[in-house]
């Protein structure tokens, strides 16, 4: 089996992909709103026709990223996965460029969790694991979920520390 192929244990919640399109969704709300707003002030300013085609050159861009911020979702939830064990916090996610954690529970200086208004709506939260040189994190666990895995973190950290 190539390391592409290789699927870990544990995924994120169901609720991932839908999470993850409402804050895009209202990211690009705010963007065209500010992108119309600039089209009006180049007509009401008169600004030079290259400010237009810049506008324009802008406008492109954030359709297609509109356009990808509903795709990747899906696709990010489907290569997104974890395990751990009393050694290691293994994570793999990427979905142009697969990419693989490996960190060592002795390295791990804390855990935490984070919720915002939509992750408490769909009872999900994200943990963020953080070393000497790195941070990691993994969004949109279920809620009973992150904080077991927050609590069995912290434990085989402070267990490892003690035993050195």
């Amino acid at each position: 089996m190539s390391e592409s192929e290789i699927k870990l244990e544990n995924q994120l919640s169901p609720a991932f992909p839908k999470i993850r399109m409402i804050n895009e969704t209202i990211t690009n709300v705010v963007g065209f709103i500010i992108l119309g707003v600039l089209f009006w002030l180049n007509h009401y300013f008169s600004w030079p026709k290259w400010a237009f085609w810049i506008l324009i050159a802008i406008l492109v861009f954030a359709v297609l990223g509109t356009i990808w911020s509903f795709i990747e979702p899906k696709l990010l939830y489907r290569t997104w996965s974890y395990q751990f064990n009393d050694e290691y916090l293994q994570i793999s996610y990427g979905v142009l460029t697969k990419e693989w954690v490996t960190v060592p529970m002795t390295k791990i200086q804390s855990v935490s969790t984070s919720q915002g208004p939509i992750m408490k709506r769909y009872q999900t939260r994200s943990i963020k694991v953080e070393t000497m040189g790195s941070s990691h994190t993994i969004p949109a666990l279920e809620e009973d979920v992150a904080l077991e895995l927050r609590e069995r973190l912290a434990e085989y950290a402070k267990l490892k520390e003690v035993d050195e």
